[in-house]
């Protein structure tokens, strides 16, 4: 690390000329705090690659049903090259909060603060993410547009601490981000539902009787609480129906990929729980599992492909109560 680096990012922030967030500042920042990772490939490590996501396009299309194409973007990187994607995601999904929480003039004390949070919260995510499928969400990006990222540093680092395999580790890493190409394939609605649910819900935040709204006893009607609960429900079926559709699909035995992969969600020393629950990683985790759980059941007491219909409108993702009641969503839906 470098911290120095990200010392410098961040006095340099207060001299920002408007804004809550300086987010060339947050990059460099975050840059400084994680290496970039080792980016070197032999031609055949590149060939694998490329190799693991033909495999997962042809098992997964295979296995949903779904005849979709790999998004036109597809890049293995180093740390440094996932914090430049993530800060222009951040910054584009966070304006309209930023702009009219602030009037876009704070003082340069402000932005640094705000700017060495969210560099601190980029540079922990850059350290433990292992692929990304990244639909754009208001970027107005054709499907096509989409990207498919992978960490290399990190899926070997992970590797090692799984004591699994490398090459079958990124094999089924692989699987996973092209199954979420897979659902928004199958479901050319989903980018505009959830960046609907998205602004709805940061537009409530903005506005301060919504705010004093939310906080009212007794509660009903729509509201920032609503809109991101919808988008939480949304999420977990996408991050559920990933997790079963790359466990049909895979080929070769996952079982103790599973295992140790779900118990590295589960675990990690407490500095790093500690970021997980300020960042929501319990909540990420139990999209996992309560998603998984409530697909595995429709797809064994049906099959995969009435478990795809719930990529067919909007109207056919499960609700809350569903995700826990399986029956009612195939009663409702099948």
């Amino acid at each position: 690390m470098d911290l120095s680096r990200s010392a410098r990012a961040l006095a340099g922030a207060a001299d920002a000329t408007d804004g809550a967030v300086d987010w060339d500042a947050v990059a460099e920042a975050a840059k400084g705090g994680c290496e970039p990772g080792d980016l070197r490939m032999e031609p055949a490590e590149r060939e694998a690659f490329a190799d693991d996501v033909r495999a997962a396009r042809d098992g997964l299309r295979a296995a949903s049903g779904v005849d979709f194409d790999l998004p036109g973007s597809i890049e293995v990187q180093h740390r440094h090259h996932w914090v430049d994607a993530n800060v222009d995601t951040f910054r584009r999904v966070l304006r309209p909060l930023e702009d009219t929480a602030t009037g876009g003039r704070v003082p340069g004390v402000a932005r640094s603060l705000n700017s060495g949070t969210m560099a601190v919260t980029v540079a922990f995510l850059a350290r433990n993410v292992l692929g990304q499928y990244d639909p754009l969400l208001l970027a107005e990006a054709d499907p096509a547009d989409h990207g498919l990222y992978f960490v290399r540093p990190n899926i070997q680092q992970a590797a090692v601490d799984l004591n699994v395999g490398y090459p079958r580790f990124r094999r089924w890493i692989a699987f996973h981000e092209v199954a979420h190409a897979a659902e928004f394939a199958a479901a050319p609605w989903l980018p505009g539902y959830l960046e609907d649910r998205l602004e709805s819900g940061l537009a409530s935040m903005t506005d301060e009787s919504s705010l004093l709204e939310l906080a009212r006893p007794g509660r009903d009607g729509a509201g920032p609480i609503d809109s991101f609960a919808d988008l939480n429900t949304a999420m977990t079926a996408v991050e559920g129906y990933a997790e079963l559709l790359m466990d049909r699909a895979f080929d070769d035995e996952y079982d103790d990929l599973r295992e140790k992969l779900d118990a590295r969600r589960r675990g990690g020393d407490p500095i790093t729980n500690l970021f997980k629950r300020l960042l929501g990683f319990g909540m990420k985790r139990r999209q996992y599992e309560r998603g998984a759980a409530f697909f595995a059941a429709v797809a064994d007491r049906m099959d995969l492909r009435t478990a795809s219909l719930v990529w067919e409108r909007p109207e056919n993702l499960p609700s809350d109560a569903e995700l826990d009641d399986p029956d009612a969503w195939v009663r409702r839906v099948a």
